[in-house]
């Protein structure tokens, strides 16, 4: 009896340790297992912050090699002021390029159909490439870069001949030199004229109507060219030639072009641009370089004039707005020759309003009013006949044109634009301009 008690007290001991021990052990377990998860936890961390930093790194390597890319593609354009707000978007327009090494290829160009009144430039229905441009640009050495425009066709031409637009050395941010960033940089070679802003969107891709303003102010010319920004503010100047030879300029007097802008805000843009073509020589500068009205400054109603000359002054504004944006600019131009038998003095003034609009997704609606008045009378060609109202002696006091037109952006390298532009004016004497109107449809490109 004694021994059966004693085996079940012994049995009951056992148990009783037994469970002890489990117990024990399964304390134990919770405290060994947050210890693991914690060290997990740490890990965890530790190769996240190892991820951010090499996710950093990419970021900073694509950055700088993105940059690297662009100012080899393209020169820093921007700062100048050659490229609209909406462009810059870019503004360069070319914003893809074929590399062959270090040589970069891009091109512009439209296609398109116009048909004008009889009295206008396209009287018979046409088909034409209106313009079709290879731009090629390199790094040179450093901060050097080459550029230039080569024009296959141009709408102003009367054939397909490849003639040099632009082609110059840019020195890129000269200001490092005492530490202020793209304050300076420099030009050498054959550049746009700096005088108003419509020649920055005058390319077909850019211009989101196909016609331009009646005064459509635009030019190229051999010189030396500064350009900078300086916060909200930036500038160019440029001293050239004036006058339209490439190869040699037969007087010593220079024109002088510059343009100051200001952006207040990333919604409006305005700048004042002045000019003067300086004296210009006959018989071998007949016109100026700097385009006006579907020609040029040139003697008039004499033939003894043998210098000649024009000073301008424009300003520009720009408001733009989330779907399109408005535009203005007025200006005044003061011709004067030397002709001993006239006096062709004039006093000519100018103005456009643009506005575009984004309607429907891509498609998107525009128009444009311009007119110009001269005082006595002008050559003013417009979209008319260049023989008969630039070198014929017909001069128009008045002239005034309103383009109205739809687009339709397929994408920033494809666009397609129609337009009906009218066209009328008033002769000295009082005969009025008709029978002028335009009608177009283009297809632009560039690539």
């Amino acid at each position: 009896m004694q021994r059966k008690t004693l085996k079940k007290v012994f049995y009951a001991c056992a148990v009783a340790a037994a469970i002890a021990v489990d117990g024990d052990l399964c304390a134990d377990e919770p405290s060994e297992t947050q210890r693991q998860l914690r060290l997990l936890q740490e890990q965890n961390q530790a190769l996240q912050q190892q991820l951010q930093q090499q996710q950093k790194l990419i970021d900073s390597l694509s950055a700088k090699v993105n940059e690297i890319q662009q100012r080899s593609v393209q020169p820093d354009r921007e700062l100048e002021g050659l490229k609209n707000p909406e462009q810059e978007s870019g503004a360069p327009s070319r914003n893809f390029s074929l590399p062959f090494g270090k040589v970069n290829i891009s091109a512009e160009g439209g296609v398109a159909f116009f048909h004008s009144e009889h009295d206008g430039q396209f009287p018979h229905p046409e088909f034409r490439v209106d313009e079709a441009k290879l731009f090629i640009e390199a790094p040179i050495w450093k901060q050097v870069y080459f550029y230039s425009e080569l024009n296959f066709v141009t709408r102003e031409a009367a054939d397909l001949d490849v003639r040099i637009g632009e082609l110059y050395l840019d020195v890129e941010n000269l200001s490092q030199l005492w530490k202020s960033d793209h304050a300076l940089n420099l030009r050498l070679g054959r550049m746009d004229i700096p005088f108003g802003e419509e020649y920055i969107n005058r390319d077909a891709i850019d211009n989101p109507l196909i016609s331009h303003s009646l005064s459509d102010l635009w030019g190229v010319d051999e010189g030396i060219e500064l350009y900078g920004k300086l916060g909200k503010f930036s500038y160019v100047v440029a001293v050239q030639n004036g006058g339209p030879s490439g190869i040699a300029d037969f007087n010593s007097d220079k024109s002088v072009a510059g343009r100051f802008s200001y952006d207040p805000s990333s919604h409006l843009h305005m700048s004042v641009s002045g000019m003067r073509t300086g004296e210009l020589k006959l018989p071998q500068d007949n016109w100026s370089e700097l385009w006006f009205s579907g020609g040029w400054f040139l003697p008039f109603n004499s033939t003894n004039a043998t210098e000649y000359h024009a000073e301008l002054v424009e300003g520009d504004v720009e408001w733009r707005l989330p779907r399109g944006h408005l535009k203005a600019f007025g200006g005044y131009a003061h011709y004067d020759d030397n002709a001993p038998d006239a006096d062709n003095e004039r006093n000519i003034y100018y103005y456009s309003f643009e506005a575009i609009h984004d309607v429907i997704g891509k498609v998107y609606v525009g128009a444009r009013f311009s007119q110009i008045f001269a005082d006595n009378g002008y050559p003013l060609v417009g979209h008319s006949d260049i023989g008969h109202f630039l070198f014929s002696g017909t001069l128009t006091e008045e002239i005034w044109r309103l383009s109205l037109g739809l687009g339709y952006r397929w994408s920033d390298n494809l666009l397609t634009k129609a337009e009906y532009t009218f066209q009328r004016g008033k002769e000295v004497g009082g005969q009025k301009r008709e029978h002028e109107d335009l009608f177009g449809v283009e297809m632009a490109f560039k690539f």
